[in-house]
């Protein structure tokens, strides 16, 4: 997903504190591995994307973060995450077996009204992932997800997400926790 350059109009104080508890409502879904009612958060025409980044110099910038028909770490639509969500809850996925411990932090939450009940967000976040006795992973990055408003419990769900990563180079033996 790429940031458009027209304006947008910043959300009051009502939608910020109704996106934060969304995110935190996420998070703790995710924590708590309750993988099926996190999957429910998404949209049936979502796109969850994790693209690679390469170091570049200064004037090359604009490309440090691989395109739509570039690699990524995940490119996956709603039937390729049911099936994560089902491997994981199978007990074969090796990656995950032993479950990782995760605890998530979201942080500087910008969202911004596209119209039409749809909202971009943008937000930092940290995962540590715990494994075993003495293996640990943090992740950092940002998402930038495009939500729209639902009925129901949550208020939203995710239409969109683009994980930017700050690493470049993964030095985790897997990337088998959402991010």
């Amino acid at each position: 997903m790429t940031t458009t350059a027209r304006p947008h109009a910043p959300v009051g104080a009502a939608v910020q504190h109704e996106i934060e508890q969304f995110l935190y409502l996420e998070a703790e879904l995710l924590d708590d591995q309750r993988f099926q009612e996190w999957l429910e958060l998404f949209g049936d025409d979502v796109h969850y994307w994790l693209p690679t980044r390469m170091t570049r110099t200064v004037r090359e910038r604009d490309i440090e973060v691989s395109g739509p028909d570039g690699a990524a770490f995940f490119d996956d639509d709603k039937a390729f995450l049911t099936g994560r969500v089902r491997r994981l809850a199978s007990g074969r996925s090796w990656s995950e077996e032993p479950p990782s411990r995760t605890r998530r932090l979201i942080t500087n939450i910008r969202a911004v009204d596209l119209g039409d009940g749809c909202f971009e967000v943008r937000a930092n976040f940290h995962v540590l992932r715990s494994r075993s006795e003495r293996h640990h992973d943090s992740f950092f990055g940002e998402r930038t997800d495009l939500l729209r408003r639902v009925p129901g419990a949550a208020g939203f769900q995710v239409a969109r997400r683009r994980i930017v990563l700050d690493t470049t180079t993964l030095l985790a033996p897997s990337l088998s926790v959402f991010l």
